[in-house]
């Protein structure tokens, strides 16, 4: 995971291409094409800096595609096979995805570090999970053998329980757990009783609210809410946020309470609630924090402000213009998205542009996006066609666009669509 600040790198600008590929935008996608001798330093400085915000940000396949689009060598991303543990997942990644696209040189470099490499198992593990049974079961076969004689590696619980898993063969039984084994949890009365406690420590408190989280609401928990920070007033504790929103709108009058606290936690828990439960009266307030995380650049958490502003659909329209500024700048491509969402229930007027671009995004809710809202125009339809046949693909976004086209999905590879949507 990167913040774009280790090391002193920064994120580029999100007007350049340079910015566009960090960030994973579909409109960096398109503008690579037009020129792939000039973009391929800039794919492969996103290949050996992982430039995500956060890991759930995707970008293995936004890669893989470029790389196979542009026909760019393969040998930037076999070297970091070489590379620690994250760098040769990162690698494997993407490898994986190419080889599924017909790529032979990427299919023998991840077969040949099966056999040879220091994280071989991860490996192992990762290309069963998505290739054909034939690209791999020998090199489980050979190895399983390997461990059995002593050859490669002592004989590991751990390894041959997974090889004998991906090979399919009988692993050993778990003992059953009896009657009396089983933890009889206390009422939630007790458990309101434990946090109400001053004298309960932080670990009992929270395994409290673990049980809590999983339960019917309980209204008396939000008079309890403000005194279950930890004990340096940094954070909730752990399932409190998820106890609450079980209270549902049952929570709104505490929650505007708590986003006037100056405790950041309790604050960020009561706008979460608003932004789900809340009504006009709360609007301000939600718009207000969506402008002030813009401010602080605060990049994880206003999909959760911009889903509740979408709620209110053209009352919110005061914050359309940052809404936008989110979508084409954030580089936390998880919430693009959500930025999309609330646009379109907000102010839909203009964003054909946005929808044609979310089909080369990053994300695959992203390209969903596109594929329900792009005009139905001859260059949508070819990418819609690229979505459904490309075998790198996600299965929900190549049954989208079969669906959208109302046609089935077609083998060969794709070729490389080389319009540019409009806009930054």
């Amino acid at each position: 995971m990167s913040d774009g600040s280790e090391s002193g790198r920064r994120y580029a600008r999100a007007d350049t291409l340079e910015g566009m590929l960090q960030r994973g935008r579909g409109r960096g996608a398109v503008l690579a094409a037009q020129d792939p001798a000039a973009a391929a330093e800039l794919v492969y400085g996103c290949v050996r800096y992982d430039w995500r915000w956060d890991s759930v940000d995707e970008r293995h396949l936004y890669l893989a595609r470029l790389i196979r689009d542009l026909d760019l060598p393969h040998g930037p991303v076999v070297e970091l096979l070489a590379g620690d543990e994250d760098q040769c997942e990162w690698a494997t990644r993407i490898l994986e995805l190419l080889a599924k696209s017909g790529s032979t040189e990427a299919r023998e470099a991840l077969r040949a570090y099966v056999r040879e490499g220091e994280h071989w198992l991860d490996v192992l593990e990762s290309v069963a999970s998505c290739w054909p049974t034939e690209w791999w079961r020998d090199l489980a076969e050979d190895a399983y053998t390997g461990l059995d004689g002593g050859e490669r590696l002592r004989m590991d619980s751990e390894a041959g329980e997974t090889l004998r898993s991906l090979l399919g063969m009988a692993t050993a039984p778990h003992a059953s757990r009896r009657l009396s084994d089983v933890e009889v949890t206390p009422s939630s009365r007790r458990l309101l009783t434990v946090l109400a406690d001053p004298g309960t420590g932080e670990d009992e408190k929270g395994w409290a609210l673990r049980l809590l989280a999983y339960r019917p609401p309980e209204p008396y928990l939000l008079a309890l809410a403000p005194s279950l920070g930890t004990g340096d007033g940094q954070f909730p504790l752990p399932f409190l946020a998820r106890a609450v929103a079980q209270c549902g709108a049952l929570a709104v009058p505490a929650a505007r309470s708590w986003v006037a606290d100056g405790r950041s936690w309790l604050v960020w828990i009561g706008l979460e609630v608003l932004a789900e439960h809340g009504d006009a009266f709360d609007l301000p307030v939600l718009s207000a924090h969506f402008a002030a995380e813009w401010e602080q650049h605060s990049w994880c958490g206003p999909k959760m402000l911009a889903a509740g502003l979408a709620r209110f659909g053209p009352q919110a329209a005061e914050a359309v213009p940052m809404l936008r500024r989110y979508w084409v700048r954030t580089p936390h491509s998880y919430e693009r998205p959500a930025y999309l969402k609330a646009l379109a229930a907000i102010d839909p007027d203009g964003l054909e542009h946005a929808y044609t671009e979310s089909l080369w995004d990053c994300e695959a809710d992203s390209r969903l996006l596109g594929i329900a809202g792009a005009p139905d125009l001859p260059h949508v339809r070819d990418r819609l066609a690229q979505l459904r046949d490309d075998p790198m693909e996600e299965p929900e976004v190549r049954r989208a666009a079969a669906a959208r086209l109302g046609q089935p999905a077609q083998s060969g590879h794709p070729p490389v669509n080389r319009y540019i949507p409009a806009g930054n």
